[in-house]
């Protein structure tokens, strides 16, 4: 049992000591600022990294589309054998029933160059597309970079507040303590019962697990931090104490403005609409003619250096315009462009329930704000109140005109008024980000020309 023991307090001394190391660990990091945080989040994150790829996809399509202006270059390379060699019959009475006018062996090089002329505005219309879709996936890439920096915000603003709610629980514990105290002083003079030194060690207890949850709060928002900035999880961190406290002005409308003209989303939809109006276009082209302009250079031999034969010369030349037109395939174009209006029309209602969405993701994000700054005013007042409650409660109790309890009620109000205005002040704070991330405006592309 003795070995056990001395196990156990090992035990106990090794955790303490690297709690202490831990802790020590996070106080002695380099505080970082809001701007280095998100700075280091977009620079890590491989969400962002993915979405960049799509851009870089979709301007690679655009530039493919381009090339629907262009000349189209062909070659090929064809030898022939013929068995027998190619000839002409005539009727009698020719001396010569057969004429030989070809070679069996054959060889044919081609160089051919084809220019669209006129293709119904379906080449226009498919690089628009793929244009449209570019600018849409520079859009989603914002907004991705936008919700990162959301997040960097919420764990930011989270860690300032599990900070300030350990100093409202190491200050509630040394409160505590003192008033342990002076009721044990009381209590060894015979001032007071033991029930008051009892109830004190007690309220201390109940302070002291607070003091360790709030602390545990600390190290999960701290390794939640880590995660979003992509760094190891148990790396030390700090943030630059921030949290104040600015009235917010802007009215609900104005905020709607701006998110309308802002969000990424709504761009993206937009840009999505748009596009489904091209695809009618392209499918509309079908109901023109399609012009080619065709130009073509062969060269011809019986041998493999194409120099001719008896026959026929060793180059040719040939230019020519192709226009070829579907003149009936039983409605199937007026179908498949039926097709596409309904898409277009699926992708406008998809539009304006974005905007709704958008709408309802403002309002509930504004009212929040709202609520937070009303409740710092109260939460406020409120620790005046809570704190001369305290010390009246206090002096009351050295006088002994004042029960223990009541001293102790009114500190664990006063610890409560604490921590709720050290909550109202950081909930203001993420709740103002939401806004920003709401309005579309939490981050903006830096120009590159400044």
């Amino acid at each position: 049992m003795k070995r056990f023991a001395r196990d156990g307090i090992f035990a106990s001394v090794c955790w303490v000591l690297i709690s202490v190391g831990v802790a020590g660990a996070q106080d002695s990091a380099v505080p970082l600022t809001l701007e280095e945080s998100i700075a280091i989040a977009l620079r890590q994150s491989v969400t962002i990294q993915s979405a960049k790829e799509g851009v870089l996809a979709s301007e690679a399509r655009r530039k493919e589309a381009f090339t629907g202006f262009l000349p189209k270059l062909s070659t090929t390379y064809n030898y022939t054998y013929n068995d027998p060699a190619a000839y002409i019959k005539q009727p009698p009475p020719s001396a010569i029933q057969t004429l030989t006018v070809g070679t069996q062996d054959n060889y044919i090089w081609s160089l051919d160059v084809r220019q669209p002329v006129f293709a119904g505005g379906r080449i226009t219309a498919n690089y628009d597309i793929s244009r449209l879709g570019a600018d849409a996936s520079r859009q989603e890439e914002l907004g991705t970079i936008q919700d990162i920096v959301l997040e960097v915000k919420r764990g930011y603003f989270t860690i300032l507040k599990a900070k300030r709610l350990v100093g409202v629980a190491k200050q509630s514990v040394e409160q505590f303590t003192a008033q342990r105290d002076l009721a044990k002083n009381f209590y060894e003079v015979g001032l007071v019962p033991r029930n008051d030194y009892l109830q004190a060690e007690v309220r201390l207890a109940d302070g002291n697990q607070a003091l360790i949850r709030a602390e545990n709060s600390l190290e999960v928002a701290r390794s939640r931090f880590n995660t979003v900035l992509r760094r190891p999880i148990g790396a030390p961190v700090d943030v630059v104490d921030i949290l104040d406290y600015t009235p917010y002005e802007t009215a609900f409308e104005e905020c709607l403005k701006t998110a309308f003209e802002n969000r990424p989303e709504i761009q993206v939809y937009s840009l999505r609409a748009e596009q489904a109006g091209k695809k009618v276009k392209i499918v509309e082209s079908e109901f023109y003619p399609s012009v080619n302009l065709v130009g073509s250079y062969q060269r011809y031999g019986d041998s493999a250096d194409l120099n001719g034969s008896p026959y026929r010369d060793s180059e040719n030349w040939t230019v020519a315009a192709m226009a070829s037109w579907d003149l009936w395939e039983w409605g199937r174009t007026k179908y498949a462009r039926d097709a596409s209006v309904s898409q277009e029309r699926q992708a406008q209602n998809a539009l304006m329930n974005v905007k709704d969405q958008v709408s309802l993701e403002v309002k509930s994000a504004w009212l929040n704000v709202k609520e937070a700054e009303k409740l710092i005013a109260v939460t406020q007042k409120a620790i005046e109140q809570a704190e001369e409650n305290y010390r009246i409660n206090q002096e009351r109790y050295r006088e002994q005109v004042a029960r223990s309890t009541d001293v102790l009620d009114a500190l664990t109000l006063l610890t409560f008024t604490r921590a709720s205005w050290s909550n109202a002040l950081s909930d203001y704070r993420i709740a103002l980000a939401g806004l920003e991330r709401a309005t579309g405006v939490i981050w903006k592309p830096v120009d590159k020309e400044q």
